[in-house]
């Protein structure tokens, strides 16, 4: 024992017990709060943020948890488990990710144990123990900090807004940098100011391709060492060495998927690109959003925070609407040349998928240079038809859609995906059937045999294709698979819009707007962009590039309907005696009745759901009551422990109603 600790130990006696409160790492929402536990004096030093582990009085094993409060008790009568042992003494947890986690879990009627699960990964001992703390700042090219502050120039009040600590929606350039996109250069540009001047910046994007072209925006400006990538796919080892770099005090960037937004880095600045790509919606309890999560986080840490993207989603222009952010546009806007079919045009080339224009400008831009095709889905032919009576192909055994993976292929079934080898039409009994769509590899198929010559790259879920050079070619992509072309595409084609814009969808309208932007943001300076077939307000917001403007009229449309985000909604599902409880709770805390839609079946298992929409300033009281339903729904689950019981589920700020 050293002399510290000898001297430490009497004084702890005549003070009372040591208290450890503890957060356990449990998904039961009973188990969602502090306990108490007596910290022997054995274990020494113990800081908050240590990994612990302690018994579970009620089930009698020992569970993981982490350490969130150390303090004193004097009384002595108190029957308190004691801490088992210290896992490990390296602090994981600091007091502002738990702050995070807490209030986010509390928003969303969750649990803070698991958004910690997202945040913190499972413990690698050989790399802790190798783990070298870095505190020294990482030095700065000078002209690479001037670059920065040009490209930061170019939009008005970034600059003062990011000195303030400010919140931004910002209208990122649609040009490129050489092989890298606008929204790229911006955020490498922010983050290399904020590395200059000693804080660390959390950069948030939604999947691994606009994570690959934001890390080469920034090889070319900072060094790799002050780079932290985030990243789901990683192995562990590398993944929880990431983690402990951004526990450091030497400041650093961190690049990362939706759950990076909770690094616990020291960040002086948070930024999210394309806020509105479904992959920032956590599929995984709580449900908090990446761009929830950040508001909560700049709220609380009082950092920077910046929504970029080309277009504007109707939840940051609701924000904007309020004055919570600040609308910034490009000192000097530019737009994209896009071309829209006149209503003669739409007339006359009636079911063609590719009309002459465009056509046109597809064989004069090949000659140059790349071309970009978007089409709305990937495969060869993703449904087929009967060819007599034109009824959509389903298999027999599940009823899913019949799609053909080539010319001439047995049909197979998108769902299950058994093949279809002797079907039949159920309405005419046919056996033939009929291309209905045409995916990437179709249409690279059709537009191989009408551009003879030019070499054709395809570009989907199952090739993905990240970079593709300045020689003349026909690259056909879905839409968010668009490779970056080398110097910008010579032309961009959009094509199946009309049936893009007819799914059953509440935000279909701003989804395509956003898939259009962004494909024709990566058209080179002045490069023709034709949208095929579509004409309206979505068409006119992309011709005109005015987002934000197409954002505001949704929003006024969904105002008198009180659809999101001009509300909140929450979606609880159960059992009906646990719904209609949950439901009976809202209405004592003024949530009228006719707030409530449902319930409704959900399937054969007895489960009902029902939607509940609420105003934003009755959010907190709405998620306490659901949570405590919650709570109260799980315990009288373990009371009866002989059945088993189908769980309250609660889920908070759904993106698409669904009843």
């Amino acid at each position: 024992m050293s002399d510290a600790r000898a001297e430490r130990v009497p004084a702890a006696r005549e003070e009372g017990r040591r208290i450890a409160r503890v957060l356990i790492d449990s998904p039961l929402p009973q188990l969602d709060r502090l306990f108490d536990y007596e910290l022997p004096l054995e274990l020494g030093d113990v800081a908050p943020g240590v990994r612990i582990k302690a018994p579970l009085r009620t089930a009698g094993r020992v569970v993981d948890g982490f350490v969130v409060e150390i303090g004193v008790e004097s009384d002595a009568t108190r029957s308190l488990s004691k801490i088992e042992s210290v896992v490990s003494p390296a602090v994981v947890m600091p007091e502002r990710l738990y702050r995070l986690a807490r209030r986010a879990a509390d928003r969303a009627a969750g649990s803070a144990s698991d958004i910690l699960r997202l945040a913190i990964p499972k413990r690698q001992v050989r790399v802790e123990k190798a783990w070298a703390p870095v505190d020294e700042p990482v030095a700065i090219d000078p002209d690479a900090l001037a670059r920065a502050d040009e490209i930061i120039d170019r939009y008005q009040g970034l600059g003062e807004t990011i000195a303030d600590a400010g919140r931004a929606a910002v209208e990122a350039i649609p040009v490129q940098d050489g092989s890298r996109p606008g929204w790229a250069a911006l955020l490498a540009a922010v983050a290399t100011a904020q590395l200059g001047e000693g804080r660390s910046s959390v950069l948030v994007v939604p999947d691994y391709r606009d994570q690959e072209l934001l890390l080469a925006a920034l090889e070319a400006l900072v060094p790799s060492e002050a780079v932290v990538r985030h990243d789901a796919r990683q192995p562990n080892p590398d993944r929880y060495r990431a983690f402990l770099r951004t526990l450091d005090d030497a400041p650093c960037i961190v690049v990362g998927n939706r759950s990076a937004v909770y690094s616990p880095a020291r960040a002086g600045l948070v930024a999210i690109w394309d806020d509105a790509d479904a992959l920032l919606a956590e599929p995984l309890a709580p449900y908090v959003h990446a761009r929830d999560a950040a508001l909560i986080r700049q709220e609380q840490e009082g950092s920077a925070l910046l929504l970029v993207s080309h277009t504007r989603s109707t939840d940051v222009e609701r924000l904007v609407q309020n004055g919570w952010l600040r609308d910034i546009t490009a000192a000097r806007r530019v737009i994209p040349n896009v071309r829209l079919s006149t209503p003669q045009e739409l007339e006359r080339t009636m079911g063609q998928r590719v009309p002459s224009s465009a056509f046109a400008t597809a064989r004069a831009a090949a000659a140059e240079g790349p071309v970009l095709v978007q089409v709305a889905r990937p495969g060869f032919s993703p449904t087929l038809v009967c060819a007599s009576c034109r009824l959509p192909a389903r298999c027999r055994q599940c009823g899913g859609p019949l799609g053909a993976q080539r010319r001439g292929a047995v049909p197979v079934c998108g769902w299950c995906g058994r093949s279809a080898h002797s079907w039949r039409c159920v309405e005419c009994s046919s056996d033939q059937v009929r291309l209905a769509s045409s995916g990437t590899e179709r249409t690279a198929d059709e537009l191989g045999r009408a551009f003879p010559g030019v070499r054709v790259i395809v570009s989907d879920g199952s090739h993905p294709v990240q970079h593709v050079d300045d020689r003349p070619a026909l690259v056909v992509a879905t839409r968010g698979a668009e490779p970056v072309a080398a110097g910008g595409y010579r032309a961009v084609i959009l094509l199946d819009g009309a049936r893009m814009l007819q799914a059953p969808d509440l935000r279909i309208g701003e989804s395509c707007l956003r898939w259009w932007s962004n494909a024709a943001a990566l058209a080179s300076p002045g490069a023709p962009v034709h949208l095929v077939g579509v004409d309206g307000p979505v068409a006119r917001a992309l011709a005109t590039w005015s987002g934000a403007a197409y954002a505001r009229s949704e929003l006024d449309a969904r105002m008198p309907l009180h659809m999101p985000p001009t509300a909140r909604f929450a979606q609880i599902e159960g059992i009906p005696a646990s719904v209609r409880g949950a439901l009976d709770a809202l209405s004592e805390i003024g949530i009228p009745a006719d707030a409530v839609l449902g319930p409704v079946p959900t399937g054969d298992d007895g489960r009902v759901r029902a939607l509940v929409r609420f105003p934003y300033a009755a959010g907190q009281s709405v998620a306490d009551t659901l949570r405590a339903s919650v709570v109260a729904d799980a315990a009288q689950s373990r009371r009866g422990r002989g059945r088993q019981r189908i769980p309250l589920a609660v889920h908070l700020d759904i993106l698409e109603p669904d009843i």
